[in-house]
């Protein structure tokens, strides 16, 4: 009991809960969040692979600090500034995608809805949605590979000057056309914005996700590295398999039918939300 008592006075006596305000809980808001995207980051990057090598020498360390081995902690702490010069450079090209990724997106209008300056038809109409899942359809019977981007908020300037322009309505026979073998347009990317392509054969970033599947070629990862880049969605055509697959974010949908690729786009088509319903209405009514 006399043990208990002088733990007691020692350590609760005087223990003080500090008081929490609105900049605190704020403060914590803001740091949960920016832990979060650095994990976030992390693992959909090589970073993961080297935050575990980090984790096994900071154990090593450890272990050295505890045995007191003077000789790897004097080493270790020689290091350190280096290492983290090294780590910086080696992760020089992530770094600025992430920075790039943070700036581009648009937290407010995630928080309020507001659809200021959008026209009735959203970002693109309809028809240039069936005419892109009509020329997938058709592509993918006859396996011809086919990259087809659709921009949405982010300006892709930077990738359409890398191509040829061309600037024509967007229809599916002037899709099939572009990407049919051995035309002088169909190696690289077509981007589409609104209801016209802008460009063709435009070169993509190539992603450097190490959990997509070892069995994807340059094209997939050339749709998805432009997903990670910007907002854009791009929609993939397998030269291979003929299968229809749709990047976005970062993620890639694989295998999908002509009426899910339409869903996707209708996804970042923007239109007001009483014409989507209308929409789901008209469709449900047809399928009946």
């Amino acid at each position: 009991m006399e043990q208990i008592r002088h733990f007691v006075d020692n350590n609760l006596t005087n223990l003080h809960i500090p008081s929490v305000g609105i900049i605190d809980i704020l403060e914590i808001l803001i740091i949960s969040f920016l832990i979060y995207q650095i994990l976030v980051w992390i693992r959909n990057t090589k970073a993961w692979s080297l935050l575990k090598g980090i984790v096994v020498l900071l154990v090593i360390f450890l272990i050295a600090v505890i045995l007191d081995m003077t000789t790897i902690v004097w080493i270790a702490r020689n290091v350190f500034s280096l290492a983290i010069i090294a780590f910086i450079v080696v992760l020089q090209p992530e770094l600025r995608r992430a920075l790039e990724t943070l700036g581009k997106r648009n937290y407010l209008a995630s928080l309020i809805p507001w659809d200021l300056g959008k026209s009735e038809e959203g970002l693109f109409s309809d028809q240039t949605i069936r005419e892109i899942s009509k020329a997938c359809t058709e592509m993918g019977r006859v396996k011809t590979g086919a990259l087809i981007v659709v921009q949405q908020e982010d300006n892709l300037s930077e990738y359409e000057n890398t191509g040829i322009a061309v600037d024509g309505l967007v229809s599916s026979q002037l899709l099939i056309n572009i990407f049919e073998h051995n035309t002088p347009l169909h190696d690289g990317a077509v981007i589409i914005r609104g209801d016209r392509i802008t460009s063709a054969t435009c070169y993509l970033p190539l992603s450097d996700n190490m959990r997509l599947s070892k069995d994807l070629g340059t094209r997939h990862r050339a749709g998805v590295g432009i997903s990670e880049a910007t907002d854009s969605m791009t929609v993939i055509v397998s030269e291979e398999t003929g299968k229809v697959s749709i990047a976005y974010r970062g993620e890639l949908f694989r295998g999908l039918r002509a009426e899910e690729v339409e869903m996707k786009l209708q996804s970042i088509q923007h239109k007001p939300v009483e014409e989507k319903k209308n929409r789901l209405f008209m469709k449900r009514r047809n399928q009946i």
